[in-house]
């Protein structure tokens, strides 16, 4: 959680986070009225790694 709340102080996102037992949840929108931003996927996309590991062995 700590890490993923540096990656989006890093990046300039303000995003929301909920913590319960067993759980851990990244609540985030983007800001731009034309969808979704390139940051915005980047973002997406370093938390996937962080929960589910960059796919190497």
């Amino acid at each position: 959680m700590r890490h993923a709340g540096a990656i989006c102080e890093e990046q300039g996102h303000r995003d929301g986070f909920k913590l319960g037992w067993g759980y851990a949840e990244a609540i985030t929108y983007t800001h731009d009225p034309e969808g979704l931003t390139r940051s915005d996927v980047v973002l997406a996309a370093t938390f996937d790694v962080i929960v589910h590991g960059d796919g190497h062995a």
